[in-house]
């Protein structure tokens, strides 16, 4: 069996597989927690995408994703809060520990990132309150800066708790290493979420060398320069036990692979990496 810690983001399976197909293939190898995105449960349908997580007795550990708040017009940043409340509802309907928000950059052709930080900042505290309601975490997710200007203007741990610290309970972190493996600062930074305990979701891959794509290749643990064990001893002194989520976009390697064998890879690398 595998270590019950660990967690597919069903990204990492996205190869043409139904939803269910999917499910098929993690609980082949005994992993029972996932992580899917918007699309996929929109794929099968909410109702039915609940109905197979309760049906296999699966815990979600988190939902892809909310966010993208900055809009170059007001009636751009309500149908974000509108998209986010749908969010959140799909979240609670799944059980999911947490929403992933992923917040969204530059809106138009600004170049006023601290203005775009205040708009996710707007966008969190305006849908916080159905959050709080539905008992759903909410899970800043900062992503590396190269993504600063069209995915996520919010770059560091500490920017994220920064954020998360303004806006009150039920808003915390989702520490992907991908995105935060290079930060100077980074064992403080995990160190302070613990002590604020707001460590939502810890998510696992590798950085290749050379990355051919920004986005779309990376690596599998252990196949990049991450230091996961470093990155899981920092987390685990800061009082974070849970999944570790296994997250991998790969669209010219592991996409293309059956799910069954990405699966086990995943659980092979898990043991031996992490």
């Amino acid at each position: 069996m595998p270590d019950p810690q660990l967690s597919m983001n069903l990204a990492t399976v996205r190869n043409g597989s139904s939803f269910a197909q999917m499910i098929d293939d993690c609980l082949r190898h005994g992993v029972t927690a996932i992580s899917p995105w918007r699309d996929q449960v929109a794929a099968v349908g909410l109702a039915e995408a609940v109905r197979i997580v309760k049906a296999n007795g699966l815990r979600v550990t988190g939902l892809c994703r909310g966010g993208m708040f900055p809009a170059d017009t007001a009636a751009g940043r309500q149908a974000s809060i509108d998209d986010n409340l749908r969010a959140i509802d799909e979240a609670a309907a799944l059980g999911a520990d947490c929403l992933v928000l992923v917040v969204g950059g530059l809106p138009g052709s600004s170049k006023d990132i601290a203005g775009a930080r205040a708009m996710v900042a707007d966008g969190i505290a305006a849908v916080l309150p159905h959050a709080r309601a539905a008992r759903v975490p909410l899970a800043i997710e900062p992503l590396h800066p190269m993504y600063a200007a069209d995915r996520a203007c919010v770059n560091t741990i500490d920017q994220a708790l920064d954020m998360a610290g303004q806006l009150g309970d039920g808003v915390g972190v989702a520490i992907d290493v991908y995105h935060v493996w290079w930060d100077p600062n980074l064992a403080a930074a995990i160190a302070r979420a613990g002590r604020d305990r707001r460590i939502y979701a810890h998510h696992i891959c590798d950085w290749l060398v050379p990355t051919t794509d920004m986005l779309l290749d990376r690596g599998m643990m252990g196949d990049g320069v991450i230091d996961l064990k470093a990155i899981r001893a920092m987390v685990e002194a800061a009082g974070y036990h849970g999944p570790q989520e296994v997250e991998i976009f790969s669209c010219d390697n592991w996409w293309k692979r059956p799910g069954d064998e990405v699966v086990r890879t995943c659980i092979e690398r898990f043991e031996s990496v992490c």
